[in-house]
Order: C-alpha cells, then structure tokens, then sequence
C-alpha cells in the first residue's frame, strides 16, 4: 500500500497531471471530518477526489461541501439509515454488510471510472477499512492507509501485533511496567483492555486493525499517513524502522482554522438545554464522559458511573453520542439531574 504518490515531488505530479484520488472511509462521525479535510488538501493541488462511505452515514449528513473537484460516491449497506445499534452481534452484521457490499461497489467504481477515462490514481481509506486495501490490490491500484489517529496510538497497535505480544499476555499483573521502544514506561491501566490476551474481545474493530497491521508487515517499506505533524510528534513519526509515517495533519474541522465550509456533522443538537445547565455549575466542576459513536451502554453501568462520580463530590454532564438518534442524546442528559439527588 503505497504512500509515496504523496511525496512533494509526486503531489506536483499528480496536479500536472489532473489525478483523481477515491477515498474511502467507515461510516462513522470521527472518521468523517478528516477524510474532508485532506480531501481539501488535495483539491488545492488541483487533485480530483471523490469520496465514498455508506449510504447509512451519507443520510444523517447536514450541509456536505460543494466545491469543484470533490464528488460523492454514496454505497448501500443494506441499511440505508435504518441501523438500529441493540447489541454487539448487531454491530457485527452491519459492519460485515459495510464491507461486503462497500467492496463490491469500490470494484465497480474503480473499474467504471477507468472505462470512463476518469481513472483513480490512488485509493486511500481509513482505519478499520483495511479490506479497501486488498480491493485496491486485486485491481492492481495503488492504496494507501490514512491514519486519523495520532502516531503514538498507532505504535501501540503495531507492537501488539508484531514482535511485542508477549509484552500484552496479563492485563491483571500488579506494578507490572510495559516498556516499548520510543514509549514512556506504562502500566497495563494505560492502554485499552483489549490489547491484552486476558481480555476475552471479540471485537471487530480490533480484528480489522490486526488484519491492517498484518498487512503492512507484509510489505516492503509501506507508507502510511497520519493525522499528525512534525511539531507534534517529531520522534513518534520516526520510530518504526519498517513503516514509513507522514504526517499530514492537523485534519481538524476548518471552523478552528479559516471558515466552516469543510464539514459535516452527522448529529444535529441544540446546545441550549446542556449549556444553560452548564453555565448555572461552577468553573471546573463539570466532568464529561464521551464514550463513542456507537457505543451501547446499559441503564446500569451508566448509573454506576454517575454514582461513582458523584461520590467524588463533582456534579457531571453525562453525553453518549448515538448516531441513530440525535434527541436520545439530550434526554440522556436529562438524567444527571436525578443522579446528582
């Protein structure tokens, strides 16, 4: 999976030669807003991109970017914006429709563009979507990962699943010191439980990265950018002697940079009910708790949580992001009220 199409050199290349870039990215609220911001980069050099997720993400989309020389291409998962989130096992079926169906649109896309005189010069696509890659491949196209996790993160999966397993054997062993090259000295508590062996996880997205991991072990010199820069994390990005990182970032949002054309949103909220509450609490009082897109956590752990928390004698503001229903999120926010009684 080459990266090296985005050298200097080859960027100014592809701009003579007016290339167009798919990228491909999974249908989730983080994932989005990166891969639109290097889609911007991209399209300054007069590179042509076209970008592709599921229909299921392209439906809750507010106000997508309409700009010369970027193009959607939205695929059917078979959901189409009817995913319900009621179990892991749920999850897994949406994520196995996304990555059967998504590599048998991205095989036609590529193969209709090329017939078409609009060919892509380079897949990219993001992290749990290393089947994009082995797509690419088979058309014998070049790809590349692109990364939108910090360099560092990066490393912790790369060690896991190459030559410092065994370092992952026991999650539970007391004062146990993890010591990975270019790494801090760190404690089983610092890394996500999955990493370890003791952990039973049958998680999909960690197959995926292991599957990705395995990938580029197999490579020679295999390129992979990332959503980080030299000021940032000089030596993270300069660690591996067998990947070769670039740091292409900061993808962030264009609202915190110049304006707020680059972006879109998934989840459409007012703020006015949890600001208000917000500004009644003093400064430093509120803790808040985001534990991801498609997280499912149940009545009772959410409510072992805030207990906990308020023992700690803070009041908090309690937010889980579900992508299927954006009012869900403000009647969970209903409930710190009754946690702080």
């Amino acid at each position: 999976m080459d990266a090296s199409l985005f050298t200097i050199q080859n960027m100014k290349n592809l701009k003579i030669e007016k290339s167009r870039v798919l990228i491909a990215l999974f249908p989730g609220q983080g994932q989005l807003n990166p891969c639109l911001q290097f889609s911007k980069q991209l399209i300054n050099l007069g590179i042509g991109v076209t970008l592709t997720t599921s229909l299921s993400a392209f439906s809750k989309l507010k106000n997508l970017p309409n700009v010369e020389g970027l193009s959607f291409a939205p695929f059917s998962n078979g959901y189409n914006g009817q995913f319900q989130l009621s179990s892991v096992g749920n999850f897994h079926m949406f994520y196995s429709s996304v990555k059967s169906r998504g590599s048998k649109f991205i095989f036609n896309l590529i193969q209709s563009n090329a017939k078409n005189g609009t060919p892509f010069s380079h897949v990219i696509y993001t992290i749990i979507m290393e089947w994009v890659g082995l797509v690419a491949k088979k058309i014998n196209i070049p790809s590349t990962l692109f990364w939108i996790q910090p360099a560092t993160v990066f490393y912790v999966y790369y060690y896991r699943f190459t030559d410092y397993s065994d370092y992952f054997k026991n999650s539970d062993a007391k004062d146990k010191i993890i010591e990975l090259p270019g790494l801090p000295p760190l404690s089983p508590i610092d890394f996500p439980s999955f990493v370890f062996d003791n952990v039973e996880s049958s998680n999909w997205a960690v197959k995926s990265i292991k599957r990705q991991i395995e990938m580029l072990s197999s490579e020679e010199n295999p390129r992979v950018l990332v959503n980080t820069f030299d000021a940032l994390e000089f030596d993270a990005l300069r660690i591996l002697k067998h990947v070769t990182m670039e740091g292409i970032g900061p993808s962030i949002p264009s609202t915190f940079i110049d304006d707020n054309t680059f972006r879109a949103d998934m989840i459409e909220i007012s703020s006015k009910n949890y600001m208000d509450w917000l500004n009644s609490k003093d400064k430093g009082s509120v803790i808040y708790i985001v534990l991801g897109s498609y997280s499912k956590i149940s009545t009772q752990l959410m409510e072992e949580i805030g207990h906990g928390l308020l023992k700690c004698g803070s009041p908090f503001l309690w937010v889980i992001r579900e992508e299927q229903d954006g009012d869900k999120m403000e009647d969970k926010l209903s409930c710190k009220d009754e946690l702080e009684k």
